[in-house]
Order: structure tokens, then sequence, then C-alpha cells
């Protein structure tokens, strides 16, 4: 890998699109209300029968009036969502300015649209030639890159990568590396919307990592990550878009930074099966830390993966805690945005950044008893604190492990003036 400044990497542009608010001003006030958004979800092909599924969905999109009636009309739900948030970043990091050939567009996500798959095999199973021709491209992940490429006019590389829930943090690492190669001066980076079907929760309910009917009668309550109540992850629609760029390019263009990515890691733990590795998540934290020239003592907050996985948020906290990470600030992020799987990886390092940048802490909930109480868990209320550097955890079924530390930006530090 070439040897660059680590510190070269800044953040300029976010977006991002929730079932608990649509920009960053409304997704934020959201998360430090701790606002209750969970329902039994009313999306066509969501429910089947008698299932009574738990989730958070979007209830509208805004859509700026750049984008043609064809181009959303033609396009699925995923990537009407991707095209709504990428805008937000886009206009924000004052995108339009900068050399097209010189951007490139990293999804992060594969096998997103499965709801919209199911419902075009139920509609035209007993007439397959009536089929709509642009089925031929829609179902394809790939299709998000056309559709946002064509709107905003992207002329460098587009690709989607697939890391099951840890997708979203690791395309993120993948526009590092892009950069990092002199392949674009400016990668855009989106954590697509994972649109499932009732056959994928039913799936991901019958291997125990979806939450139960315990909560049927309570659905605001059935969210509950670290609590000794937890019993599987809470579906969420979310999507977020991020503007990665060296910190010399964003000074031409008179841009303010958010954060510095300071430091990253990505591994694998050699394990087909959705169980965590207490190993290669320490790996990945050591990695991380390394990377970033900072000791354990430096970590001011941690944005965990905190699904609500019995399983996982075990291994979790026990590799933070061995890790010398007990002493840093904990939420999760999923207790009150529902786990949006292929997103989570970029809306967690999203909030991560707007924390840092309001010096303020969410409240995490339906925390009543965690399951270790030795952490210094940001509760009921959120807190204000000024976080100098942060990680963000994101592990994905298949035995990925990926972690991010994001620096504060500091315009009083010499070399880091705009």
């Amino acid at each position: 890998m070439k040897n660059c400044n680590r510190s070269d990497f800044v953040i300029t542009g976010l977006g991002i699109t929730s079932a608990i608010g649509q920009g960053k001003k409304n997704f934020l006030a959201a998360l430090m209300n701790g606002c209750n958004y969970f329902d039994f979800m009313k999306r066509p092909g969501r429910q089947n029968l008698d299932s009574q599924f738990i989730g958070a969905e979007i209830e509208s999109l805004n859509f700026a009036d750049t984008f043609s009636k064809r181009l959303l009309r033609t396009a699925s739900f995923s990537s009407q969502v991707a095209l709504v948030t990428l805008n937000e970043a886009w206009e924000e990091a004052k995108l339009a300015s900068v050399d097209p050939r010189r951007i490139g567009l990293i999804i992060g996500g594969s096998n997103i649209q499965q709801r919209e798959i199911m419902q075009t095999y139920e509609k035209y199973k007993d007439c397959p030639h009536h089929i709509r021709p642009n089925y031929a491209i829609s179902f394809l992940d790939s299709d998000l890159c056309g559709i946002c490429t064509e709107h905003f006019k992207i002329k460098g590389f587009a690709y989607t990568v697939g890391g099951a829930s840890a997708s979203g943090q690791l395309a993120i690492l993948k526009g590092i590396e892009a950069l990092e190669s002199g392949q674009v001066d400016i990668c855009i980076v989106i954590g697509a919307l994972m649109d499932l079907s009732y056959m994928e929760f039913q799936a991901l309910r019958a291997i125990g990592a979806m939450g139960s009917d315990m909560y049927f009668d309570k659905p605001e309550i059935a969210c509950r990550p670290f609590d000794k109540n937890h019993n599987g992850f809470i579906y969420g629609e979310n999507c977020g878009a991020v503007i990665i760029e060296k910190k010399e390019h964003a000074m031409e263009r008179d841009i303010t930074p958010y954060a510095t990515i300071s430091g990253w890691a990505i591994n694998m733990d050699g394990n087909r099966q959705p169980n965590p590795s207490f190993e290669g998540e320490v790996l990945a934290i050591k990695e991380t830390l390394e990377k970033a020239g900072l000791r354990a003592e430096d970590i001011d907050y941690i944005n965990p993966h905190g699904s609500g996985s019995i399983l996982g948020d075990e291994t979790e906290l026990k590799a933070i805690k061995y890790c010398g990470l007990s002493h840093a600030y904990i939420n999760s992020t999923k207790s009150i945005t529902g786990h949006g799987l292929t997103a989570a990886g970029i809306v967690e390092f999203i909030t991560t950044i707007l924390q840092i940048k309001e010096s303020q802490l969410h409240p995490t909930r339906n925390l009543e008893n965690p399951i270790d109480e030795s952490f210094n868990w940001i509760k009921n209320e959120p807190v204000y604190v000024d976080i100098k550097n942060a990680l963000n955890l994101s592990i994905g079924f298949g035995g990925m492990n990926t972690v991010s530390c994001l620096k504060k930006w500091n315009t009083s530090v010499e070399g880091e003036k705009l």
C-alpha cells in the first residue's frame, strides 16, 4: 500500500435518509430526542399471512425539483432513496464545480432490492411475457450506480461492494483506497437502503438474528441493543451518503471538513456463519488505533455495531473491554434508527461525525439493564461532551470486521486552516 499521511482524508459532505428523518437536521433532532419510529411494517411485501414483523419505515420522500419524473418513475425504492440522499451531500460539498471525470462512486450493498424482486415475481409469475423491459436492468444492484451517475453526471468509476451489514463502512474504506491510489480526487460513498421482503425477514428470524414476537404488543420497546432483554435486531430503512477527499483538494474549494479519517481496518474471521469473532474484532480495533497513531485512552467515544443480537452484543463488548476502551462513552444508534443492514455502517459513521460536530451524544433507547454495567453508557438522555477521537465499529455476516477512527476537525490547529 502506498505510504501516505492518513490525516489527508477528510469528510466534506453528508447526506442521510432514515425512518427517523430525511436530511441531517431532522435526523439529528430525532436522534437526540430518542424518538420512537418502530411499528409493525406496512410497506407492501413486508408481511405475509399472520406475520408481525416490526421495523422502522420511511413515511415519505421529499424530492428536489432537479429530479426528472421519468428517472423517478423507473427507479426502484432503493434507488429513489439513494438519489435524494446523495443530493444533500452533493450540494453541501459543492461538487458541481468539480471535474466529473475526477469523481468516483462506491455503493455499499449487495442483494439490496429483494422486496421489489419478490413483488415483480408475484405480479408476473402467470404472465412473464408481459414483464416490463426495464426490469432487465432495475433488478441489478449496479442500477443504483447507473441512476446516480446519470443524474449527477459522474464520469469516474462507479461500482458496488458487498459486506453484509458492514457494507456501508466497507465502501468508505474502499473509497479511501481509491483516493490513496490517485484514481479520483473525490469519492462519493453511499450505504444503500436494503429493501427486504417477508422472505428475508422470516429467514433472519429463523437463524436467531432478527428479533422475535416477544414484543409484538409493544413495538416501541422491541429494539434494545446491549440490554439484558435483547433478542435480535429490529430492521430500519436507512441510507447514507458521504463525500471523502484529500484535505488539500477541499482547501481549493474553500470547504471546511467535518472530520478527518485517521485510521481504519478490515479483516475476515475465516468463517461463513453469522456468529461474530472476538479475535477478529480485537484485531480490527488494534490495527485501527495503530494506524491512527492513538492509544486506547485517546478514544473519547465509540459508536458500536450494537445490533441487539445476544451473541453479537456480548462479543463486541468483550472485545472493546479487552482493548482497554471501557472508559469511552458508548451508545447504540440502531436503538433509534433500527438496523439498516447494508446502510448501517455508513449511517453510524455519519451519526458519529454529527455527534462530534455538535459535541453531543444521543441516548440509547430501551437500555434499562445493560448486559455489562462497567461501560460508560449513554442511556436515557443525551450527553454534552467534547469528542476529539471516536471509533465506529461495523460487523457483517460471513466474518467481516471493519473499524474506522474519526478525528475532530480543529481549525485552530496549524495545518488545518482553510
